[in-house]
C-alpha cells in the first residue's frame, strides 16, 4: 500500500493574508510611490515577509529569512515565489518609509472597524469613546536620538521609543498612533489629535494640558481624567457631599469648579470643570474631573474605569508579537516592525470575531504561530482546534493499492 498525502486550500498564513485585499495595498503604494525604487522587493512580498516574522515570532532577519524558505511555492497566488534575501530584506527595512505600512493599517482599520466595534461597552450610554496612553519599548539609545541616559561604565545607553497611542474602546485596536523618543512629554500627543465633536476621551493625569482642555471644551469633546494632587482650582459649587458619612462608597463628593489658564496673548481665562470625588468598594478614592455637565458622576467614574482596556491593549501586543528585538538598526526600520505588529494584532481581532471563539487571544496567537503553514481551515481551526485538525487530516490521505 502506498499513502499519497493530497493537501487542499490553503494555508493558514495565507488565509490570514487573504484578508489584505491589493487594491488596499496598491493604493498605499501609489499614495507614498512605495515600489519606485525596490523593484526586487514590492510592497506587498516586503508586507507578507514581515507579517510572516510577526506571526512566527522572529527575533531576528536571519531567523526571519530562513523561515521564509518554508513558504515557498506554498503562498504563490500572493505573488510570492521564492523568499527574499536577507540583504534584500535589511535594505528594504532601512530605506522604504514605514508611512506605506502605516497607511496600510489606518485602512484596514477603516476597513474592518464596524465589523469588529461592539454595540456597547457595559455601564456607559456613550457611544464615542478613545482612551489615551503611551507605552516604551526598550531599545539602545544610538537607533533614536536622545533616547536614554549616560551610564556610569560608559556602556550603551539604553533608552526607549514611546508609543503614543489613541485606542478605540468599542472596537479594542490602536485608532491612532505615534512614535517619538522616550523622555519626550506625553501631553504633546493631544496637540496632533483630530476627533469631531460629542467624542469622549479618557487619560491618566499624565495628560493634563489646561489650555488644550480649553480648546476641547469650545469645540464640545468631552474627556475625563484625573485630578493632579497640586492642582489650583476654585470652587463654585458644591452639589454632593457625602465625605462625613461613615462607610460611603461610590461618588463621595461632587462640585463645579474654576481652573485659571493663561492663554495666547498673555491674559488669563477660567475652566469650568467638573470635579468628582470617587471610592472604590476597597477604600481607594480617586479625583475626577471632566467638562461636560451633563453625564451623571458615576458615569464619570465608569468611563475612567475603562481605561485599563488600554493597557491591556499593550500588554497584548508585548507579549504575543516580536518588539523585544528589531529587524533593523534605523528608526524607519523599527517604526515599520511596530505597524505591521498593529497590522497583525488587528487582523487576529478581525478573526477572532469571525470565528466567533471563546479562545483567549494568546491561546489563539500561540496555536497559530505553531500552525501557519498547515492546510486546514481557519475558523474552524480557530473555533475547535482538535475538530478541525482531525477533519483535515482524514480528508488528506488517500490510499492506492
Amino acid at each position: 500500500m502506498s499513502e499519497i498525502i493530497k493537501f487542499t486550500g490553503q494555508p493558514i498564513l495565507s488565509q490570514i493574508l487573504n484578508l489584505i485585499s491589493s487594491s488596499l495595498i496598491n493604493k498605499a503604494v501609489r499614495k507614498h510611490q512605495s515600489n519606485r525604487y525596490y523593484k526586487k522587493l514590492p510592497v506587498r512580498i516586503h508586507l507578507i515577509s514581515l507579517l510572516y516574522g510577526v506571526f512566527s515570532y522572529c527575533n531576528g532577519l536571519r531567523e526571519l529569512c530562513e523561515g521564509m524558505l518554508a513558504c515557498e511555492g506554498k503562498l504563490v497566488h500572493l505573488g510570492f515565489d521564492k523568499a527574499p534575501a536577507r540583504s534584500t530584506l535589511s535594505d528594504a527595512n532601512s530605506k522604504r518609509s514605514f508611512l506605506v505600512f502605516e497607511t496600510i493599517y489606518t485602512e484596514l482599520l477603516q476597513q474592518y472597524h464596524s465589523f469588529i466595534s461592539d454595540s456597547r461597552l457595559r455601564g456607559l450610554s456613550i457611544r464615542n469613546l478613545k482612551i489615551i496612553d503611551s507605552s516604551t519599548i526598550q531599545l539602545f539609545s544610538e537607533l533614536l536620538r536622545g533616547v536614554g541616559r549616560n551610564t556610569k561604565d560608559g556602556s550603551r545607553k539604553k533608552g526607549g521609543i514611546k508609543v503614543h497611542t489613541m485606542m478605540d474602546a468599542f472596537s479594542g485596536v490602536a485608532e491612532f498612533v505615534r512614535m517619538t523618543a522616550a523622555r519626550e512629554h506625553d501631553r504633546k500627543f493631544l496637540y496632533e489629535l483630530d476627533l469631531p465633536a460629542n467624542s469622549w476621551l479618557v487619560f491618566d493625569k499624565a495628560y493634563n494640558v489646561y489650555r488644550q482642555f480649553l480648546k476641547w471644551t469650545e469645540q464640545k469633546i468631552w474627556f475625563v481624567t484625573r485630578m493632579k494632587d497640586n492642582a489650583v482650582f476654585h470652587v463654585t459649587k458644591v452639589l454632593v457631599d457625602r465625605t462625613k458619612k461613615k462607610n460611603a462608597k461610590g461618588v463621595l463628593k461632587e462640585q463645579y469648579i474654576t481652573i485659571g489658564v493663561k492663554t495666547g496673548n498673555g491674559q488669563e481665562q477660567r475652566l469650568k470643570l467638573r470635579r468628582i470625588t470617587f471610592q472604590t468598594q476597597d477604600g481607594k478614592a480617586y479625583v475626577f474631573i471632566t467638562n461636560n455637565f451633563t453625564l451623571p458622576a458615576s458615569q464619570i467614574a465608569t468611563i475612567y474605569k475603562n481605561r485599563w482596556m488600554i493597557e491591556l491593549l499593550f500588554k497584548q501586543i508585548k507579549q504575543n508579537f516580536p518588539l523585544r528585538y528589531f529587524w533593523g538598526n534605523s528608526v524607519n526600520a523599527i517604526k515599520m516592525q511596530v505597524y505591521c505588529v498593529l497590522i497583525a494584532q488587528l487582523l487576529m481581532v478581525v478573526i477572532r470575531k469571525k470565528a466567533a471563539t471563546r479562545k483567549s487571544f494568546a491561546n489563539m496567537i500561540t496555536v497559530i504561530r505553531l500552525h501557519l503553514m498547515s492546510y486546514v481551515s481557519l475558523l474552524e481551526f480557530i473555533k475547535d482546534t482538535y475538530k478541525a485538525w482531525r477533519k483535515t487530516h482524514n480528508a488528506s490521505f488517500a490510499f492506492t493499492p
